[in-house]
Order: C-alpha cells, then sequence, then structure tokens
C-alpha cells in the first residue's frame, strides 16, 4: 500500500489497478460500514483517537479506514509522513517491533501524534505481541496504533484491552453491487443488471474482489455481463451448483459427478472454492430441513480431509455418493 501511495496518479491508459484507483480517500466514501464509520469519524471531530482495533474478513474496509483516519487527520500533504503501514505476515518476528515501530514512535516529538497501522496483526507471534503491547504503552502520548486483523481472537488481550475493537461485517450485496456500478460509469464501461448480479456473488461480500473481478470481465469485450464475470472469476454459477447437489440427493451420481468433473476440470475451480459456494448455497436450494442438515454434516467432513491434505476431487466425489445413498 504504501509503495502503491508514493507512485505517480495513472494517466488514460487505464492500467491502474482499479482497486486502487478507486479506494475510498474519506470515511464518508466507504461503502457498507455506516455505523463504524460514524464512530471513527467522532473520534477524529473529538480530537480524542484511541488506539484501534480492526477485525473482519478481505476486502471490507480496514486498510481503506486506517489511512482514510490519517489522511482527515493530517491532511493530504502530510498524512504520509505521520503513517507507518507494516504487514504482519512478512515480518512477524519480534524484531519489527523493536526495530521499526520503535523507531518510527521514537521520531515523534511534542504534542502530536503518529500512526502506526498493523495489517495482519494475527500473523504477529505471541512474543512479538507481548513486545507491542510494551511499546503501546511506552509510546502512548506520541503514537496510535491501528490493528488489522482477520481473526480478533488470535490478538492477545492485553492488546485487546488497550484498543477501541471495531468488527467490520462482509459488505452487504447492495453496497458492492452501488459501487461497481459507479465504478463502471467512471469507466464508461456498460455492465448488465445480470453482470452486477455475478459480480455480487462471486465477490461474497469482498469489494476488493468484486472491484478486480469488474477490471478483469472489462478487457474481455465491450459489455461486462453474467458470462463474463463468471468466465473470468472462474465461479460456478449458482444454479450449476444446485443442480448438482439435487441430482445427487435424487440418486443420480453419474450426473452429479459429471458436473463436478466439469466444474474442476473445464471451469478450472479448487475444491475449497466448490466446498465454499456449496455452503453459501445450501439454504438458497429448495432442500427439506433433513436433506440440508445432512447436506452440511458432509461439507464439514469434507472441508475438514482437504483441508488435512486429501484428494480434494476424490473427497467431492465421496461427499456426492454420500448424498447420493439416501438414509432409510
Amino acid at each position: 500500500m504504501s509503495e502503491a501511495d508514493e507512485q505517480p496518479a495513472a494517466t488514460a491508459t487505464g492500467r491502474e489497478i482499479w482497486i486502487e484507483k478507486y479506494r475510498p480517500q474519506t470515511l464518508e466514501d466507504i461503502h457498507g460500514q455506516e455505523e463504524i464509520v460514524e464512530r471513527l469519524g467522532s473520534y477524529i471531530e473529538q480530537d480524542d483517537v484511541p488506539h484501534l482495533l480492526f477485525s473482519g474478513p478481505a476486502g471490507v474496509g480496514k486498510t481503506t479506514a486506517a489511512t482514510a483516519i490519517a489522511r482527515e487527520i493530517y491532511g493530504e500533504d502530510n498524512w504520509r509522513g505521520n503513517f507507518l503501514e507494516l504487514n504482519a505476515s512478512d515480518q512477524r518476528g519480534i524484531d519489527v517491533v523493536r526495530d521499526r515501530i520503535k523507531g518510527f514512535a521514537r521520531s515523534s516529538f511534542g504534542g502530536d501524534f503518529r500512526i502506526v497501522f498493523l495489517d495482519e496483526a494475527d500473523s504477529l507471534t505471541d512474543d512479538a505481541q507481548s513486545a507491542l503491547r510494551r511499546t503501546m504503552e511506552q509510546f502512548s502520548d506520541n503514537t496510535r496504533f491501528i490493528l488489522s486483523c482477520n481473526y480478533s481472537s488470535k490478538i492477545i488481550d492485553p492488546i485487546q484491552s488497550r484498543c477501541a475493537v471495531f468488527r467490520f461485517s462482509p459488505l452487504s450485496d447492495e453496497a458492492v453491487a452501488s459501487q461497481t456500478r459507479e465504478i463502471a460509469a467512471a469507466e464508461g464501461i456498460e455492465v448488465t443488471d445480470a453482470g452486477v448480479d455475478a459480480l455480487v456473488y462471486a465477490a461474497d461480500g469482498d469489494m476488493r474482489r468484486a472491484i478486480n473481478s469488474l477490471q478483469a470481465a472489462a478487457t474481455t469485450g465491450d459489455v461486462v455481463d453474467e458470462e463474463a464475470v463468471y468466465a473470468i472469476t472462474a465461479t460456478a454459477r449458482p444454479e450449476e451448483i444446485e443442480s448438482m447437489v439435487t441430482d445427487a440427493l435424487a440418486g443420480d451420481f453419474t450426473k452429479a459427478r459429471a458436473t463436478l468433473d466439469t466444474l474442476l476440470t473445464d471451469t478450472g475451480m479448487a475444491g475449497g472454492d466448490v466446498i465454499d459456494q456449496l455452503h453459501r448455497s445450501v439454504w438458497e436450494f429448495d432442500l427439506h430441513e433433513r436433506e440440508a442438515v445432512r447436506l452440511m454434516e458432509r461439507i464439514g467432513e469434507t472441508d475438514y480431509r482437504i483441508a488435512e491434505g486429501a484428494n480434494e476431487q476424490v473427497q467431492l466425489e465421496a461427499l456426492l455418493a454420500a448424498l447420493a445413498l439416501r438414509e432409510e
């Protein structure tokens, strides 16, 4: 992020990555996190920003919120000099706390504070988190820490208790659809309603994925439609997933297996992606409660086996076979 921010603005060549080109510059521009935006805005208005912990899935606005806070506090010309961004998944040991963070914190003098943004903080080792806790105490008068993570449970309690915790939820379908339509209009791209629906489905609450998918689909033709989106994202249509499951439940294992083979071979989906789509779609299928429960049970078992290193196709075929063998 910090390197991208230092690059010159993109020209009309269209080569700039849209997730950076259309990244919200202020808190108010962030889609789908209205309550969080309101609370963060009140901290800035009162000039009383605490340490912050942002928790939530990818692509929901955590990094954007951190940079927007810095922009609003320091102004567009000065925020980069007062904002240190580190990715804890790359530098997860205690040295990054002892060297880079402490060095940056020590260079802040006077009444103003600087901001340290630690992305993917749940990747920090326990020792590094303990050192970070002490650093937060030592430099609390001139440094504010913003920690971002996917799982707040992996952040030690002493750090959580020193932060105001904000839990970012997956973005609503309406927020993703609105943003993608705005970008398409700004880029002069024609996108169909079915294309927007496909982008929303493929994104599953992840704005970054939706925007990247829109940009990729826009290179395939003059119109971004449903077919272009599913092709570029290697995502199965919901009806394909539903057909595969209903065929298996009806006892037609051969037909269900043929659909699975098409998804894995022709569409190029990974087994984990098929599992994710199955899990998302269970309650959208017209299934009896008992069948839905059976399917959820099999999905959980298959997901565990794939995570442990078992062959994806064998495990998915076993899932369909189990569904096809109805219990008497």
